[in-house]
């Protein structure tokens, strides 16, 4: 299973089906963990980026000249 065919909008939508009729553990039983650590990372890295790196980056542009 690669990233783009967890992150595909069909599984999205699939996704969302199984956590709104069966919850958070009946999504981990049917698609494990790694699914679960797949989007714990994707949003770990996208607000280290928007958070952490592009402010800094600002800031060091700005007052670092």
């Amino acid at each position: 299973m690669g990233l783009k065919s967890i992150f595909s909008k069909e599984k999205g939508k699939e996704y969302r089906k199984v956590f709104k009729e069966q919850g958070f553990k009946g999504l981990v039983k049917k698609y494990g963990w790694k699914l679960v650590l797949a989007v714990f990372m994707y949003y770990l890295i996208r607000d280290s980026i928007l958070y952490i790196l592009i402010p800094y980056l600002i800031a060091k542009g700005l007052f670092g000249g």
